[in-house]
């Protein structure tokens, strides 16, 4: 089956930055909704017609992946609004109630740094700004469900396309 929207691909890759630096390896399979909200569109360009067995790398800009890097989301929060323990790495759906900072969108926050009356937050995706290299492998192609169809996507898929502050790796 050629892939073309809506169906669901069955891929599997290697993630490297533009230098070649490996970032994330998909070994075993994992399906998408081609022609929703799954995949970044230049990837499903290059997957357009294509079928099971089909290997190909993409170069995709920061623009085309995660979007570029905005310091406009990052903030500074008073360190009492977080649980105690609180480090760098720990990420936050959101700021904590009672933030200082307005204004800010719903996003995944990253503690940036922690210091001893306030704590660094970034809400830029950890990717955001990277030029990235895919090396894809299409497994399977199916078509996809009635349901599938309406909800536009598998679920919580590795890559969530919206705003780029928005996109998130999992």
């Amino acid at each position: 089956m050629q892939i073309s929207a809506p169906c669901v691909v069955s891929l599997s890759w290697r993630l490297e930055d533009a230098q070649g630096q490996p970032i994330d390896e998909l070994a075993e399979p994992l399906e998408f909704f081609y022609g929703g909200d799954d995949l970044f569109a230049k990837v499903e360009q290059v997957l357009e017609g294509q079928e099971a067995g089909f290997e190909t790398s993409v170069a995709l800009e920061p623009e085309e992946a995660f979007g570029d890097y905005d310091s406009n989301l990052v903030c500074f929060e008073s360190k009492t609004l977080f649980p105690d323990g609180i480090e760098t790495g720990m990420q936050f759906e959101g700021l904590p109630e009672g933030a200082a900072t307005e204004n800010m969108p719903m996003a995944i926050y990253t503690v940036t740094e922690v210091y001893p009356e306030h704590v660094v937050l970034d809400g830029n995706h950890p990717l955001a700004g990277v030029g990235l290299r895919m090396h894809i492998k299409v497994l399977d192609v199916r078509e996809a469900t009635e349901e599938e169809i309406e909800a536009g996507s598998l679920g919580e898929a590795v890559f969530h396309i919206g705003a780029p502050s928005d996109a998130t790796l999992h």
